[in-house]
């Protein structure tokens, strides 16, 4: 069974619905992504990591 339950981005909130009841912001997956030893974005996900840390 596929789970239904989200996250919201913004307060952290679970909920059963697209948006966010208690702030209205968008609600999402809250698992994070399957790890795989063949990461294919590894690079890419590490130059964007990169480039916004030296942002701050």
């Amino acid at each position: 069974m596929r789970s239904v339950l989200k996250k919201c981005g913004a307060c952290g909130r679970y909920t059963l619905k697209d948006v966010c009841p208690a702030c209205g912001h968008a609600a999402g997956n809250p698992m994070p992504p399957r790890y795989s030893p063949e990461d294919r974005y590894g690079a890419y996900r590490r130059k964007l990591k990169r480039a916004h840390e030296l942002e701050r």
